[in-house]
Formats: C-alpha cells, structure tokens, sequence
C-alpha cells in the first residue's frame, strides 16, 4: 500500500459509527487500551487486523487505506458522469459511473481530470449516424503516445486500448455518443464534446 492506515482514520470513522473504544475492541478481540494506542498514533493495527477492522467500521479494506468510506450519491448511474482512473505502473485503465475509490498496484488511483484538446491533443471526429471514427494527430513512439480512446454515451462506455508504435485512431458504435476522451501518456486526459452533425471536435476554445 502506499500508506498505513491512522489513528485519526480509526478513531474518526469509528466515532461517525457511535462506537466506543471498548465496543470496537471486542468486535476485534483486543483490548480497548490497543484501540487508544493507535488511535494516539502509540501504534498500528497488525496488518491481519486490517480486514476485521475495515468490516467492523462497516467499510472495505481500500476505503479504510483512503481514511474515508464511499457513498453512491450516483443512484440513477448516470454515465455521464463516468470517471476514468489509469495506473503509473501497469497502465491498467478503470472507470466508473459514479463516486469510487480506485486501488492498482498498492495506489489509490485520482480520478482523472479531463482537459479541452490542444494543439499537440486535436481529436477528430467523423460520423456517418451509425458509427464514430476517431483520430489523433500525435506520436505513437515507446515513450509518448495515446493509451487510449473512450466514446461516451448516456448508456454506455466503449473504450479502446492503444499501443506505441500503433496508431492513435478507434472506431465506436451507435449514434448517442456525447463526448470523446483521449488519454496521454505524458500529458493526460482530453475530452471532445461530440454533436449529432459532427465531423470533427478540433481544439475546444
């Protein structure tokens, strides 16, 4: 993990709760002198603890790590409000309708924060009404290059994994497809608005 989790974290989520130090002590079969050590930052839960402690705050282990627990405030899963997260490590791309805590190779992953497409991050779109192409002008080379391209609608997500070397280019389906998104490997995330006429979505102003 990219931290431990910490007192404050424990003793404020099990105060949310309205749990004493003793009720949580015995749902964990410690003492409650064990709860105010690591609530005081005296010392850490065992890492075989983490699992019994997370389920009895009512929360996962993750929303634990992230010292918060995750409500879907997104109940009607509204997609367009889908969120992407990509790991430094692996390159492992995830998204999500709604609020999330994202974990890939012991890191909580951000959420990406989309921008308007620049000059080096153009994304040109072509519509014939039944399917999308999409298109970079932009390196493909071991080092700079689209990871991927997502077409976003309000019922779904397709999404394509690109490679270096390849070319920075995808084709989708259906006609209800709002907006486009292209992930940089070095630069980040950009996002195209799309309109039913359109043949392409040059840099937003």
């Amino acid at each position: 993990m990219d931290k431990y989790v910490t007192g404050a974290v424990i003793r404020r989520l099990r105060e949310e709760r309205h749990m004493t130090q003793e009720e949580l002590a015995e749902k964990l079969f410690v003492s409650s002198k064990a709860i105010s050590k690591w609530e005081t930052g005296k010392g850490f839960p065992d890492v075989t603890l983490l699992e019994p402690l997370a389920a009895a705050l009512g929360i996962s282990t993750i929303e634990l790590f992230a010292g918060e627990d995750v409500t879907n405030k997104n109940k009607s899963s509204n997609m367009l409000r889908t969120k992407f997260y990509v790991c430094p490590v692996c390159g492992n791309i995830v998204h999500s309708s709604g609020e999330a805590v994202v974990s890939c190779c012991g890191i909580t992953l951000p959420p990406l924060e989309a921008e308007a497409p620049d000059d080096g991050h153009g994304i040109s779109v072509e519509s014939d009404g039944y399917e999308l192409y999409v298109t970079l002008d932009h390196p493909m080379t071991k080092d700079h290059y689209i990871s991927f391209i997502a077409a976003l609608s309000d019922h779904g997500v397709q999404l394509v994994k690109l490679y270096p070397e390849g070319t920075a280019e995808a084709r989708f389906s259906g006609s209800r497809v709002k907006r486009v998104f292209a992930y940089c490997n070095r630069h980040g995330l950009f996002e195209a608005k799309v309109s039913r006429k359109s043949s392409s979505s040059a840099p937003r102003q």
